[in-house]
């Protein structure tokens, strides 16, 4: 059978029945639809999540396809479950990318899946439509502040590094012409676009600890510089709030479950290339806070995604992986002696 074929022959369990197996009472969470839901943050409890053994799982340098680190930690998660271990797997957030390109979706692969498969790999609870959204209100907010006849700030629109986004492949738009029209349309200059998962937001959102530090992190980000050399910060358009709030529910850990009826937690999706490439701090301490073992992947090969997550997430969180689980296939091996 196909993975999909697999995963539709799965009776889904409430998601209220998967939050009380977490521990968590199903009345506090917030549903969406029967078979997913958010986790408010105040049930992260530090202390007991520094109780639990984290386990990292990475690669060897990655094929096109990947090299299955999802599956792996969905299948370790499983069998340590299954040898009564409670047991949480935290992955990241599909893109729409890669799941309508080669990698296809991101969700695990035979006996172990997350599900409901579908509606992870598509738009799942809208954590990236809000990613996209304050990341664009940003990039409005400093094209209008350009056009306005004061230019209050003085960017000087030759130095603006901040793109739009959207969670598509389109290489058409990678670099582009904005203002055109005529003076009530802006004024004229180069910019892009990237995909969402490449958005400095999506990498505030799983290094931030909480919505505050969320705020805090979003103002600190760099737009361009004045005509008189002076950088230019997000919270000098004093945009950070209303930013933060188009994020105040996409910063909630998502919980789904595993084909055996474990829970799962999904939350955020930055690329390893560009950014720390894990999951949320919040997410993983989520599932720390519950579980005796918790297992994490980090993306790519280890000598970028498990050096990023050992360098960047483990350092700001004050985490550290008890063991690291490296996948390992003959045909990412038989590339690299190509390579070689």
């Amino acid at each position: 059978m196909t993975d999909l074929q697999i995963a539709k022959k799965v009776t889904l369990k409430p998601i209220s029945e998967i939050a009380k197996k977490f521990g968590i009472d199903p009345d506090s969470i917030e549903m969406y639809g029967k078979n997913k839901a958010k986790i408010p943050i105040s049930y992260i409890d530090k202390t007991q999540a520094n109780q639990s053994n984290l386990i990292l799982v990475s690669a060897i340098s990655p094929t096109p396809a990947g090299e299955g680190k999802t599956t792996i930690s969905i299948g370790l998660s499983e069998a340590l479950n299954r040898l009564n271990k409670k047991t949480t797997v935290v992955l990241r957030e599909p893109s729409l990318g890669p799941v309508f390109g080669i990698k296809g979706g991101a969700t695990g692969g035979g006996f172990a899946q997350v599900i409901p498969l579908e509606d992870i790999n598509l738009h799942f609870t809208g954590d990236f439509s809000a990613i996209e959204k304050a990341n664009n209100l940003l990039a409005a907010i400093i094209d209008n502040n350009i056009q306005s006849k004061t230019n209050s700030l003085g960017i000087d629109p030759r130095t603006v590094t901040w793109k739009r986004v959207f969670d598509v492949n389109d290489r058409a738009l990678r670099n582009i012409i904005v203002g055109l029209g005529g003076t009530s349309s802006g004024i004229p200059r180069e910019t892009g676009f990237d995909i969402t998962a490449a958005s400095e937001i999506m990498a505030i959102l799983c290094i931030a600890k909480d919505l505050s530090d969320l705020k805090k992190r979003i103002g600190n980000i760099f737009i361009g510089y004045t005509f008189s050399n002076q950088p230019v910060y997000a919270k000098d358009l004093k945009v950070a709030g209303a930013m933060a709030a188009l994020l105040q529910h996409a910063i909630k850990p998502n919980l789904v479950q595993t084909i055996e009826g474990n829970p799962a937690i999904i939350h955020g999706g930055p690329f390893a290339n560009i950014a720390q490439g894990t999951n949320s701090v919040i997410g993983t301490l989520m599932g720390m806070t519950f579980s005796d073992y918790t297992v994490t992947e980090a993306g790519f090969g280890c000598d970028l995604g498990a050096e990023k997550f050992l360098d960047i997430k483990c350092q700001s969180a004050n985490l550290a992986p008890k063991a690291v689980v490296l996948t390992t296939t003959i045909r990412a091996l038989n590339i690299m002696a190509e390579q070689i």
